[in-house]
């Protein structure tokens, strides 16, 4: 039974513990890109050398990133997306959806994405059986963790009159 302070276990946490530090995701969104070498990721990203340091060696650790050396005289290493770095692309584009949309306002979008079929990608989240758009109201949490309800820990709940 889960204690009264205990958080939600929660995947998204657990993500975020990974990909949710300052530039992280910003990372990420260049090696997908194609920019690999430290000094591009330094200067697209305008993180301190330490720090973008630090979050390489994190994503590393962490499989979502592979470290392969391009050159020995002197060592040097370019940073690419591993298959799990590569399932993370779609959140950052819909975080750069949800961005365009209620956050650059009038300023103009600073990248568009073009699919291979020629258009302007337009990211939707799909159920992978019927192929329907997922909306709000359409899904039904069925929480996983014995104790805890949508509401949260079972043991917190008022009881019912």
């Amino acid at each position: 039974m889960p204690r009264m302070k205990d958080p939600r276990p929660c995947s998204i946490a657990d993500t975020l513990a990974l990909v949710g530090e300052k530039y992280s995701l910003l990372v990420l969104r260049e090696v997908c890109l194609g920019n690999e070498r430290f000094d591009q990721l330094v200067r697209n990203i305008g993180a301190p050398r330490d720090i973008l340091a630090t979050r390489l060696r994190r994503l590393v650790e962490a499989g979502v990133l592979e470290k392969v050396a391009y050159s020995e005289r002197p060592r040097r290493f370019r940073y690419r997306p591993t298959r799990a770095g590569l399932e993370l692309e779609p959140v950052l584009m819909t975080l750069m959806a949800w961005g365009d949309r209620h956050l650059r306002g009038d300023d103009g979008r600073p990248m568009v994405l073009e699919h291979s079929c020629g258009h302007e990608l337009v990211p939707v989240v799909t159920c992978s059986v019927c192929g329907d758009a997922v909306e709000h109201d359409d899904l039904t949490a069925h929480p996983q963790t014995p104790g805890w309800t949508t509401a949260g820990p079972a043991a917190a709940l008022p009881a019912s009159p």
